[in-house]
Order: C-alpha cells, then sequence, then structure tokens
C-alpha cells in the first residue's frame, strides 16, 4: 500500500517539471514543506476540470490541467459519511475495473497526486516496523496515478476526494513490501489526464512504470511512524539509499 507521503519540496522547484502548461501560482501563498502526510488530510492533485456528468466526453474538450488540493481518502458521491475514506486510500489496479466506487472516476476522474517521497513499512520480529523512505533516484518528483471524486452528501457541501492506485511492488522494493504506487513517466502522464483518454486505454497505462526502477529506498528513524508527527525530523536519521 501507499499510506504517507512527502511534499518538501517548493512548488517553484518542481511544478513545471510535471506537465509544463500548469501554472503554480494559486500553491506558492498556502504552500507549507510536508514530511508526513497522511490519508485524510490534504494532497496536491492534477486534474482535468471537466464536467464529471459528461459521457462520453465530447471530443472536442481539451480541458486545462488544474493543479488542486483533495482529501486523501476517495469518498463515493453516494456516502454518507467521509470516514469511507479510510478505507479507499488505496486503489488496487487489478481491480479497478470491477469495484463500482472506481469504475466511474477511471472513466472520467482521473488525476495525479503529487509528491516527492513516500513511506513504507517493513515487519520486524518483536521490534517496532521499519519505516523506509522512497523517493526517485535521481531526485525530483513522482506523478502517482488516482482517481478523484466529489461528495456533497456526507457534509453538505462538496468535498474533494481521492485516492492513489496501487500495483505489484517491483523486485527491489518488493523487500519492504509487495506493493507500490503507479509512478507515471511525463510522458505518459498528459494521457492519463486526457478526456480523450478511454477507460481502457487509462488501464492500460498502470502496466508497472519503468520509472519504478529509479526509486530508492532510504532507512528512516520510528519518528514518522506517528501519523501526527511532522517536520524535517521525520527524515533526520535518513540513512541510505538502501535496496534490502
Amino acid at each position: 500500500m501507499c499510506g504517507r507521503l512527502t511534499l518538501k519540496t517548493p512548488p517553484s522547484q518542481w511544478a513545471q517539471l510535471l506537465l509544463p502548461v500548469l501554472d503554480s501560482e494559486p500553491l506558492w501563498a498556502a504552500w507549507q514543506p510536508r514530511y508526513n502526510i497522511a490519508p485524510s488530510q490534504q494532497v496536491v492533485v492534477i486534474a482535468n476540470q471537466t464536467d464529471p456528468e459528461a459521457d462520453p466526453v465530447p471530443s472536442n474538450i481539451d480541458s486545462q490541467p488544474q493543479f488542486a488540493h483533495h482529501r486523501w481518502g476517495l469518498v463515493p458521491s453516494w456516502a454518507s459519511d467521509l470516514s469511507i475514506g479510510s478505507r479507499m486510500i488505496n486503489a488496487r489496479r487489478e481491480t479497478l475495473q470491477e469495484k463500482k466506487s472506481f469504475i466511474g472516476p477511471l472513466r472520467k476522474r482521473r488525476c495525479l497526486i503529487v509528491a516527492d517521497g513516500y513511506y513504507e513499512w517493513q515487519q520486524r520480529q518483536g521490534a517496532a516496523k521499519q519505516p523506509y523512505w522512497i523517493s526517485p533516484q535521481h531526485g525530483g518528483m513522482l506523478q502517482l496515478a488516482g482517481l478523484w471524486e466529489v461528495n456533497q452528501r456526507a457534509t453538505g457541501t462538496p468535498v474533494a476526494t481521492c485516492t492513489i492506485i496501487t500495483t505489484a511492488a517491483n523486485a527491489s522494493l518488493n523487500a519492504v513490501h509487495d506493493r507500490m504506487p503507479v509512478v507515471l513517466p511525463i510522458s505518459e502522464a498528459a494521457r492519463w489526464l486526457s478526456p480523450q483518454c478511454s477507460a481502457e486505454e487509462a488501464y492500460q497505462l498502470l502496466e508497472p512504470a519503468a520509472a519504478a526502477a529509479e526509486l530508492q529506498l532510504h532507512r528512516v528513524g520510528t519518528f514518522v511512524n506517528n501519523a501526527r508527527h511532522e517536520g524535517p525530523q521525520c527524515l533526520a536519521d535518513c540513512t541510505g539509499p538502501l535496496f534490502p
């Protein structure tokens, strides 16, 4: 699974590296570095702002991708309680086309979750789980494939939520966990967001990405195990890169 993220790199350094057409200016005023983003908190996403009820999407729509903040943990439009999102922070690639909550978003509401790393935990007999920070081998950013939804029923006001799509871990990461987020290379990210990309075409983009081979493991201290902890101390004991 993928249950915690980091986004400590300022937007001025990464926004134009993702999709050059995007304007990061709206993010700058409220942006703060995050070292331990947890489910139910706000994550930065890139999504096309198309009419979610348009089916099929008209061929003349070329919606401009936009940065937004979404609550992490997808809440279906029919749900009456936001807490259901805690069970939908991740969506398994293998069952995307079977789950009622994900079929519509896969067809019409795809997004990218922006991060510069994520955490995973390794079980240790008789000891606390060992956390690892996983980041691009040569620095830079991760574009994680995701789905988004808007729920108004739970609170009476629209709440935008999202989930991160996961797949089987590659060989270098499998020693820590058997799942990993789908990392989309820039060459496929724009297609993933395109309204003209069908659900089946989008699904084919979710094959374990070659870019995943360029991720590296760093062992970190257990300070990050507590979701309430925040700040540089989450990575203060970072060692690596390691490939167990």
